[in-house]
């Protein structure tokens, strides 16, 4: 090889090295341009999870603050007194509504780091008097999954919803195995009580029967009831031990009904039947009706819970308990 050919060959390999050792700052370049910098500075990372959580704790406890301050102490039945300066409820009187230590919701409204569970999340909802938009908040912010039913579920299509339109005036619901009323019918709405006036979380027929009066009252035989639906509801419960929405809806039978803290402790199981159940309705007096159970699905999941008439006096009843509820409805 000549010499001129030597140089020209390692002109070429050097010029070659030279573009491959260039290449990656000149890719780099334009990525610090658009990132406002310039050549030799690395681009600000995105934002990190710990500043994400730490900005949720922020917003979560801003939240809180200003659900706190427009609660007067007479919409939850506590006492003004003569010293009030700070607006709203103060953070011991929601610490007490909803069950928790003081200092520890004192640090959630500070923004603190601490975990908090669906319980305490829902107990806070509570105390709060949240509406459903403003739950749904709550959990988000606290990143949380809400185990609460929600107003509408993906179980219930617009085929079940007119099929429960079509029952009437036969009452019917469509619950799931936890006893939460997903959807139902115009005549079931006004059976044991105005179901319609009811919060969305609440209206499920364990709370229902342990909390509210008006539900309690339609029942003749409440005690038995009460004990037969803790034996079902325990039975159910086994194929979902462990799941939040399930032990969140038993700490609260047992907080709030003695009652049911009584059945609960027999441990009783009983399976599903179907019965004849007898009410007392607020409108048309005395009901005897038989309760029978469709499920909708292979795992009695969901089911279509229905109630027809025992008798003939009954029937009628229930043609008039329907009028009424059209009337309310138009």
């Amino acid at each position: 090889m000549t010499t001129m050919a030597r140089i020209t060959t390692t002109t070429v390999a050097e010029g070659r090295a030279r573009a491959e050792a260039e290449a990656p700052a000149q890719a780099e370049a334009p990525a610090q341009a658009k990132a406002g910098g310039r050549p030799g500075q690395v681009a600000p990372p995105l934002e990190s999870p710990k500043r994400e959580s730490e900005i949720r704790r922020h917003e979560l406890a801003d939240f809180l603050r200003s659900r706190r301050a427009r609660i007067t102490p007479e919409q939850v039945g506590l006492p003004r007194g003569r010293r009030r300066r700070t607006p709203g409820l103060r953070r011991e009187e929601i610490a007490q509504l909803s069950a928790v230590g003081v200092t520890w919701y004192t640090w959630l409204e500070q923004a603190r780091d601490i975990q908090v569970s669906v319980q305490v999340l829902d107990a806070l909802a509570r105390a709060l008097l949240l509406d459903a938009s403003e739950r749904a908040h709550l959990f988000q912010l606290a990143g949380a999954v809400d185990p609460s039913p929600a107003a509408s579920c993906q179980t219930v299509t617009p085929a079940l919803r007119l099929m429960l339109e079509k029952l009437e005036p036969l009452p019917a619901c469509i619950q799931n195995s936890r006893y939460d009323i997903l959807a139902y019918n115009r005549t079931y709405g006004r059976l044991l009580c105005d179901l319609d006036t009811v919060a969305p979380e609440d209206r499920n027929c364990m709370v229902l029967i342990c909390t509210n009066e008006q539900w309690r009252k339609s029942f003749v035989f409440l005690e038995d009831t009460i004990r037969l639906m803790a034996a079902k509801f325990r039975g159910s419960m086994a194929g979902h031990l462990g799941e939040p929405a399930w032990e969140l809806l038993l700490k609260r039978l047992e907080d709030e009904s003695p009652e049911f803290r009584e059945a609960w402790q027999l441990h009783e199981v009983v399976g599903t039947r179907s019965k004849t159940k007898y009410f007392r309705n607020a409108y048309v007096g005395p009901l005897s009706l038989v309760h029978t159970d469709l499920w909708l699905g292979p795992d009695q999941g969901a089911r279509l819970v229905t109630y027809t008439p025992a008798d003939e006096e009954s029937r009628e009843r229930l043609d008039r308990l329907q009028e009424l509820a059209l009337a309310v409805a138009s």
